[in-house]
């Protein structure tokens, strides 16, 4: 994430990039709350929307923006090809026109520069929503800044604290929105203190994404094509993604998660490959298995009477021989298996379930889901 943050010095400092702040406050909102409410009235607080919504406001103080008068600070901005129009952020939008039309505006020219804040914005909130959710909260909307460091490059460069988004516990907010709504500085207090212990718990969990294979010649490129496609992570110094199978102690920190391949047909070595299971699952064992296999595709029902992570099955011969899915369909009671023909559906089925605890995963899938979907209302 290209954040202007290098590293922390002690509990009150931190060192990070100079930037030239761009004067833009950047809102992403899964929920109706506070100022949209006033823009849209008819909308009852806390409406979710399926697809985040994104705002820009021009971020001023005392009522100007360079030599112009503004009736209000910090006003909405909507861009219109090669201009910004203004509009009061506190009044119905049904109400208004733009009060001013800037024809010069922050990253005019750039409109690359603004898709990009958007996007690193939305990601950003992705992470932290699923953060929260571990933790049983409601992460609805934030407020970020961004700037541009001395090399040219763009950078989130501000803190995320209590004060800049809105999080609920049980329908009940536990951040500045209580002090804004005058609540008892003692709850005020105390939820500030919540809201801290909560944070210092975040956390990427330690996962792996295991394949089995009967074989060398099982098609181990058919899984890292997907599963590049689905993870670019990348590191600058190789240009590609480091996943790695070797040493069990070694983990991606930008990730949290490996890929382990392992080659054992379970007819020929099912004493070898019984302990494999055991002991790398032991290792890990916040895993998810997909079993790659020719004529062997009784191997993913076999692993799964052995072990409690969850075991998806790809059929490879499928196409030649439709019969041999049965083995992996029809399997003895209590043997649990997943039954997946496309090797990239099976790996993003795969990473669904380690999403469900790693925020990196889950904003990465839900980043594709947010651009193909849509809200059934009008804004």
């Amino acid at each position: 994430m290209p954040v202007a943050f290098i590293e922390e010095v002690s509990e009150t400092q931190f060192t990070a990039e100079r930037c030239d702040m761009i004067s833009l406050e950047v809102v992403v909102r899964r929920e109706a709350h506070g100022s949209f409410l006033k823009r849209y009235p008819e909308f009852k607080k806390g409406r979710l929307f399926p697809k985040l919504l994104l705002e820009f406001f021009l971020k001023t103080s005392g009522k100007k923006y360079g030599e112009i008068d503004l009736p209000k600070d910090d006003p909405l901005m909507l861009f219109e090809e090669d201009r910004a129009l203004l509009y009061l952020p506190d009044q119905p939008m049904y109400q208004q026109t733009p009060f001013h039309v800037l024809n010069d505006f922050p990253l005019k020219g750039s409109p690359d520069k603004i898709t990009e804040i958007g996007d690193i914005a939305i990601k950003t909130f992705l992470i932290l929503e699923k953060a929260w959710q571990l933790v049983g909260r409601r992460l609805v909307d934030f407020k970020v800044e961004f700037g541009i460091n001395p090399d040219g490059k763009l950078r989130l460069a501000d803190e995320i604290t209590n004060d800049s988004w809105r999080v609920l516990e049980d329908g009940q907010y536990i951040d500045k929105q209580l002090y804004r709504d005058n609540v008892d500085l003692n709850t005020v207090t105390t939820k500030y203190r919540l809201v801290s212990e909560l944070t210092g718990s975040f956390n990427i969990p330690r996962q792996q994404l295991i394949l089995w294979r009967a074989s060398e010649n099982d098609g181990l490129k058919l899984f890292d094509d997907a599963i590049a496609d689905y993870c670019p992570w990348r590191r600058a110094e190789t240009g590609g993604i480091k996943l790695l199978d070797d040493p069990a102690s070694m983990y991606d920190t930008d990730i949290g998660w490996r890929k382990k391949v392992v080659t054992c047909s379970l007819h020929k070595e099912p004493i070898r490959a019984c302990e494999e299971i055991q002991k790398i699952v032991q290792e890990v064992p916040d895993s998810v298995i997909i079993v790659f296999c020719g004529r062997s595709n009784g191997a993913g029902p076999t692993l799964s009477a052995q072990c409690t992570v969850p075991i998806i099955t790809v059929p490879a011969t499928w196409r030649e021989f439709p019969e041999d899915v049965w083995s992996s369909l029809r399997t003895p009671s209590d043997v649990p298996v997943s039954t997946i023909l496309e090797p990239k559906n099976a790996v993003l089925h795969a990473l669904q379930i380690l999403a469900m605890r790693n925020p990196l995963i889950y904003a990465e899938l839900r980043l594709r889901q947010e651009k193909r979907l849509c809200n059934f209302m009008m804004i």
